[in-house]
């Protein structure tokens, strides 16, 4: 049963939003047509990136937790990390557009947009020469900054960020050796900066938010093109 336990995971983070999706007043399975051509999209950038750092060595995987189903030399269990996370965190966001009408980020979504803008590129500047940190802090600071200049309101991206946290530090807790053995997901402590949240390289948050952020924007992308309407 050890082999399974990425999957588990992964299956973990997705089953409540799965079912949820079917509620009668408001169906996410209604979206999924939009969220799969976001997803999908997203997905590829990033199968692309992992791919590359696995072969570079940057982070690996531990064969005992896994199936020994691979794509290139990502198991299968990863492919599936960048469908289910994301259908959690963009399930969440469409469900909090509903429950949630007084968003706490509202008033001050646009600022922190800035303030993150240039905090991530500082900090990717100042770590140029390790790999995961560089790539990472500037690519979620040029996509911030793409969001600002089209005067994208964030705020339930950042609320739909702050929910999915605790569930996303738990299951990247597990995948980075929390209540294992091993980690079933190792980092070359070179290419960070070496700063963890219990097990977590603080990266994995921002790379976090980046996945987060761009099936989000996509999502709406598609969703207003389907409805013909005009995305904020």
């Amino acid at each position: 049963m050890i082999s399974f336990t990425y999957l588990f995971v992964n299956l973990a983070c997705v089953i409540v939003p799965f079912f949820a999706s079917f509620y009668v007043k408001h169906a996410f399975y209604k979206d999924w047509k939009p969220f799969f051509k976001a997803n999908i999209i997203v997905a590829v950038l990033f199968i692309i990136w992992d791919y590359y750092f696995t072969k570079e060595g940057i982070w690996g995987f531990n064969s005992d937790y896994l199936l020994g189903i691979y794509l290139g030399n990502l198991p299968i269990e990863e492919i599936l990390f960048f469908i289910c996370i994301p259908y959690a965190c963009v399930f969440s966001y469409f469900a909090f557009q509903y429950i949630i009408k007084e968003n706490p980020f509202q008033k001050v979504q646009s600022v922190l947009t800035y303030v993150l803008m240039a905090l991530f590129f500082i900090i990717a500047i100042l770590s140029f020469s390790k790999l995961y940190t560089f790539i990472t802090f500037l690519s979620t600071s040029l996509f911030l900054t793409f969001l600002a200049f089209n005067k994208v309101n964030l705020s339930y991206h950042y609320l739909s960020y702050a929910f999915i946290l605790p569930f996303f530090l738990l299951s990247n807790g597990v995948l980075t050796g929390s209540f294992l053995v091993e980690p079933i997901v190792w980092y070359n402590d070179a290419e960070n900066l070496g700063i963890r949240l219990f097990n977590i390289p603080i990266e994995d948050t921002i790379y976090g938010m980046l996945l987060i952020f761009m099936n989000i924007e996509l999502y709406n992308y598609f969703k207003c093109k389907k409805e013909k309407t005009i995305c904020n």
